[in-house]
Formats: C-alpha cells, structure tokens, sequence
C-alpha cells in the first residue's frame, strides 16, 4: 500500500520505518527541513535499538521516503497515519494543536479517497474531531474514513515490539477500513483487535494506567518492606509467580517516566473529571510516583543529615535504558533537589547527555564516564539501570573510591553480592548494607 506518515517522533519514525520493511511504499512527513535531510541521509533523530539500519536499507530499497510536503505525501496515499506529539498541558489535558493541524492539512491536500490513521494518543472523542475538520476543510470530492490505531511501544525496543507486538488495536465504524487494515497489518503476524473508535482510544489510556498502577502499587509496597524488614524482591517475585498478576512491571525502583506513563496517567484523570468521575485511584498512583522520585534523595538525607559541599555522582539520566529520552525523567527532580541542597552534582549517561544539558540545573557537571563521575564523587546515586552501570562491581566502586556508598535506585545489585564487599549499600524495598 501506499502510505504518509505525519510526524517522525518515536511512534511516526518507528511506524514508518517498520511499514516500509513488511513492503508498503511509505512516505514520512517533517516540518523540519533539516530534520527531514539528516533522515535522507540515513541519521534518525532519536536514539531507538536497530531504527537507524532499518531506516537505511528501506530508503536504498525504494519504499522509504521523507519529505516536508504535505501535497507529495498525500497524493497517492491509501492510508494516512497522524503520529505527531499530543504533549501534555499545565493542567494534564493533551494539547491537540499539533493533531489538528494535520487533519486541515490532509483536508487541503488529499486528493483521493483514503483511510486516516490517528496513531497519536488522544483522549476519548478525538477521532470524531478530526474526521469533523477533514471534513469541513475539505477542498477534492473523494471519500476519507477515520480510525483510532493506538501504539504500545516501548522506548528502547520499539522496533522490536512493533514485529513482535502483543496486539494490534484497530477502532473504527467502517467495516471496510478494518479489513483494509488488517491486510495492511497482515505480514506481521500479529493478533488484531477490531472495535469502535471511542474504545480503542480508552484502550490505550486504560493500558498505560494500569501499567503505571502496578509500578506505583509495587513501589509502595517497597516503602513497606523497608519498614517491615521483607525483600521487596522476594515479594515481587513471589508475586509475580501468580498467573493472574504477573511478574512484569513488578520492579521496584524511583518510579516512572518518559513520554507515555506522566502524560497518559494525568490525561486520563482529566478525561475523567470532564465527565464528573472522580479517578482516586490513578490520582493516588501519580502521588506515589511523584514522592518516589525523590527517594534517593531522602535517603541521602537520612543518612547524612545535609548534602552541601558533598560531590554526588548520577550514573544515568535518561528515564530508562536504551534511550536518550529525557522526558519526565528522575534525574531531573534529583539533580534540581541536590543544587538546592548546596551538593555538588557530576552526572553520566551513555547516550542522553546532550539531551540532558537542555533539561538539568546550569550547575551540574559532567563526566565523560562511568568511572569519571565515581572518582569525584563522595556518594553514587544509580538513577538509570544501563548495562554500563550495571557492568561497574563493587570492586571497582572499592578501587574507585575511599569509602564507597551507594544509593541504588534500580536495585541493579543483590544483597548478598554487596556484603562481600566494603561498601555502604542503600537500594530501595530492601535493607541496607554496611561494611563490616
């Protein structure tokens, strides 16, 4: 099929990219000529696992193109993906402005009939929206059906979970786009969900709600252990064992971030409040999550009463591994918290420190590794789980530095590892580890 992806962020870059390599023809759409040329050139704007190869054999193949004209994009397309950013506002809703303006667009531009795809989330309705202002802007005579096809992938293995995913969720009132589609969909290999629009929107939303509940629910349970004396890793794990809960997203850590979990959890409860339903529960998740990110720094505190003058080393800051997105991330909230507290902040991530320097207090320096921030630091927070982190022993933190204390907020080490060692161990829904 013929296909023009709007937006070449994390989900319209990856959809696009993946849809040409199944061998649909796909155009992807930038307003950013610069942007647009880099990818011509092979360079993808995101750090994304095996995105970038992708993206040059497709192009070399012919089915893989970029371009910043919406009238190219759209002239021979069947189907039409709107995959641009609904960013949050200051009061939790999604700013929609982006969403829009591509439904005027393709509206000014189509010139066939077509099926447009609103990959974006969007909250409940919005789909109705968009097929309300293709319409009324609308300047050729053809046909253009709406649906709602949510994406569920992970930052760090998108390309991944788009070949292997778990479903694909197609919500539309055409019978006839569904089956398109699913045809589309159909070299994937991958079950398809068919429903209306307004739940395939829900869908999304309920997914990452109750993704964010467990690692909330998990964390709080945590903060218990510490007080109870249990093994918050025992318990996951022991958890996690009962086919009804799970053991994924069952690790206990400083909570979550990045650009779905925040922004969906507080859209959601706006969704709610505009309908006079009172989400307690999600508003209780994103409470928790916002205390627990400040736990490495209440446990530093604890610890040794004030901050200032210490040198305190993050080893990572993007909001989780494999990705150099800074969204929403831990390492914000640390680092401002530390400034204040008149500390001073050395900070490493293997991927996402240029994305950081835009984001972390002025004050904050930076290491060019691992083993750099350690050396001139009095205490290590461990912020981001990267293999790179994890690969440092206890060992090297004993060569590294005169008495090494740790705070690790992703659990990366066992209990019984760390008390071989010399080392002052803090980890979270665990006890604590002391040189003997």
């Amino acid at each position: 099929m013929q296909i023009a992806v709007v937006g070449t962020g994390y989900v319209g870059l990856v959809t696009g990219v993946c849809l040409s390599d199944i061998g649909h023809h796909v155009i992807c759409v930038d307003i950013d000529e610069q942007k647009v040329e880099r990818m011509r050139k092979g360079i993808s704007p995101i750090y994304e696992p095996g995105l970038e190869e992708l993206m040059v054999k497709n192009y070399e193949a012919g089915r893989l193109n970029f371009t910043t004209e919406h009238n190219k994009a759209f002239k021979d397309a069947d189907v039409i993906y709107i995959a641009v950013g609904t960013p949050q506002q200051e009061d939790g809703t999604a700013d929609l402005r982006f969403v829009e303006q591509v439904a005027i667009d393709i509206a000014e531009n189509l010139q066939k009939d077509a099926i447009v795809i609103t990959k974006s989330t969007v909250p409940v309705g919005t789909n109705e929206k968009v097929k309300r202002i293709i319409l009324e802007h609308m300047k050729a005579d053809v046909k253009v059906e709406v649906a709602s096809n949510p994406e569920f992938l992970r930052e760090g293995s998108a390309v991944s979970d788009t070949f292997n995913g778990d479903r694909i969720v197609i919500g539309t009132e055409s019978e006839e786009a569904a089956n398109t589609l699913e045809e589309l969909y159909k070299p994937f290999g991958i079950p398809v969900f068919k429903t209306d629009i307004r739940s395939a929107e829900m869908i999304k939303y309920a997914s990452n709600a109750f993704l964010a509940t467990k690692i909330s629910f998990i964390n709080e349970i945590s903060n218990l252990c510490e007080k109870l004396g249990a093994n918050v890793g025992d318990v996951a794990q022991g958890m996690g064992m009962d086919d009804r809960i799970g053991n994924k997203f069952l690790q206990a850590g400083i909570g979550y971030g990045g650009s779905c979990f925040p922004k969906d959890t507080n859209a959601l409860v706006q969704i709610a409040s505009f309908v006079e339903h009172e989400f307690n529960l999600l508003k209780s998740v994103i409470q928790v999550n916002n205390e627990q990110q400040r736990l490495l720094m209440k446990k530093a505190k604890e610890r040794f009463g004030s901050l200032k003058g210490m040198n305190i080393a993050l080893l990572g800051l993007a909001f989780k591994p494999n990705t150099d997105d800074m969204r929403e991330a831990a390492s914000i909230i640390l680092s401002e918290e530390l400034v204040k507290e008149g500390a001073e902040v050395i900070a490493y991530d293997p991927i996402a420190m240029d994305n950081a320097k835009k984001l972390l207090p002025e004050q904050v320096q930076y290491a060019g590794s691992a083993e750099e921030a350690v050396k001139r630091a009095d205490v290590v927070f461990i912020v981001t789980e990267w293999n790179e982190v994890k690969e440092i022993t206890f060992t090297d933190y004993e060569n590294w530095l005169e008495t090494p204390v740790i705070f690790d907020g992703r659990n990366c080490y066992s209990l019984e590892e760390a008390g071989k060692h010399q080392v002052e161990y803090h980890s979270v829904g665990r006890r604590s580890i002391y040189p003997v």
